[in-house]
């Protein structure tokens, strides 16, 4: 575990990951500085919950001499890696790093990692909940949080041993980190964030540090079915655990073909479940579901513990919710999927005509391969928000299809909602899976998903 006593440690961005280092770090005798673009009068109630604490705030920029005399730059999770002044931290030799560094380095317990570009919260709080049964009966706690959840860093004092740690760690988070946890996973690599990466093969640099620094004893898991996720099997220091629809590649892991999922990680293939007893919708959820059997596997919880875990399973807030059934049709939030790529995961879930929404803001993605599908499975789509015309360009090269049978472009998520329920009719499924991100309206994905829970829940 690193001394902080004494050291300076200049925190950039005043959010819930800035408020964990700042309380953190003072605690353990750090000089903290804090610096955010927003001014006082946006940051009051951040600045009043760290009220009594021994932090200087310098708010509404980032002035020159801010590095001076510093000992470490923090970035919090939405600052970019490459801000200016981070670039000017490391050029004068300062280490750049975060809340989920500063924790896996300090943590007494071994620690899980999960990472990808679609599936991660859902794997990993299955995973959470995994690892709470088998904590039950050891007498040990589960911690679960780090990208979902609280910061990490909140419960660090309270972390024994023989605990368990899951974490889901973004790209954002990845980028600065050097430390690894002991069983890394990496679930799948299509484009995303690519409006903050600029680059895939830079995207992929961002994930792939999740195996960086593990060492013989550590374990990785990789997607054997996605291209991007397997071809960093050769960067794996420890065992390689895989999992996918056919048996491991990697020889032990886990799998979800033919209607079971099967772990393969001793003498003999042991079924844990089958298809039947999952509650989530979708094939992904099953690959989602091999993943969290074969990480925790790895990490040594027996499968019977699994197998508890696994039913009644309902899956996490805002990936295909189900809300409600107005008038005969069914609507569901999937607030969650802020890239194309799980808004198909969302369509393919279903086999009943679909009304979806769409939008928000875009990442600078490509929504071809969306275009096709949504010109395929489609009744009628209502596009809102910031790439509402981004979106509909896309489905210009599929015009001859007809469908869907009807578009229509709205400002907001609350007219959005009202369009929706006035095409929809007895048996449809309604469907939030924008494929953008929130910030063009809402804070985060969870207050949009919340947004239109309170829509539909007042049709």
């Amino acid at each position: 575990m690193a001394d902080w006593a004494g050291k300076r440690v200049l925190v950039i961005g005043l959010a819930r990951q800035g408020k964990a280092l700042a309380r953190y770090l003072t605690a353990q005798g750090a000089h903290v500085t804090v610096t955010d673009q927003k001014p006082a009068s946006s940051l009051a109630s951040a600045i009043d919950e760290l009220e009594g604490l021994p932090v200087e705030f310098v708010l509404g920029g980032h002035p020159p001499g801010l590095l001076e005399g510093a000992d470490l730059l923090c970035l919090s999770g939405g600052v970019p890696a490459d801000l200016p002044l981070a670039q000017q931290a490391r050029e004068r030799g300062l280490a750049v790093t975060n809340d989920s560094q500063v924790f896996v380095d300090a943590s007494p317990a071994p620690t899980i990692g999960i990472t990808g570009s679609a599936g991660k919260t859902t794997t990993t709080a299955l995973v959470g909940r995994m690892a709470e049964r088998h904590a039950e009966v050891t007498g040990a706690r589960a911690w679960i949080g780090g990208n979902i959840g609280r910061p990490m860093l909140e419960d660090l004092g309270l972390v024994k041993p023989h605990d368990y740690v899951v974490m889901e760690l973004s790209s954002f988070q990845l980028e600065v980190m050097t430390a690894s946890p002991n069983v890394a996973a990496i679930l799948n690599l299509t484009p995303n964030h690519l409006d903050r990466h600029r680059t895939m093969a830079a995207y992929t640099e961002a994930k792939a540090r999740i195996l960086m620094a593990q060492g013989p004893d550590d374990a990785a898991v990789l997607g054997q079915d996605d291209p991007g996720a397997w071809s960093l099997r050769d960067r794996v220091r420890g065992s390689l655990w895989s999992f996918g629809v056919e048996k491991p590649l990697a020889g032990q892991g886990a799998s979800c073909g033919g209607g079971l999922i099967v772990l393969h990680a001793g003498d003999q293939p042991e079924v844990v479940v089958s298809a039947g007893d999952v509650l989530l919708r979708g094939e992904h959820n099953l690959q989602n579901i091999a993943a969290a059997c074969a990480i925790a596997a790895a990490s040594g919880i027996p499968v019977e513990t699994m197998r508890e875990a696994i039913r009644g399973f309902r899956g996490v807030e805002h990936r295909l919710e189900w809300v409600r059934r107005v008038r005969g049709a069914d609507w569901y939030n999937d607030s969650i999927a802020t890239a194309p790529e799980r808004t198909l995961a969302a369509l393919r879930s279903f086999h009943e005509p679909i009304v979806l929404l769409a939008g928000g803001r875009d990442k600078d993605l490509p929504w071809r391969d969306w275009a096709d599908l949504v010109t395929r499975r489609v009744d009628h789509l209502i596009l809102f928000g910031e790439a509402a015309s981004k979106i509909g360009a896309a489905l210009a090269e599929f015009s001859g299809r007809n469908r869907p049978l009807t578009t229509d472009v709205r400002d907001g998520l609350e007219e959005a909602v009202q369009v929706a329920a006035e095409r929809a009719e007895r048996g449809d499924v309604v469907l939030l899976s924008p494929g953008g991100t929130s910030f063009d309206e809402f804070v985060d994905f969870a207050a949009r998903g919340e947004r239109f829970r309170e829509l539909v829940n007042t049709l």
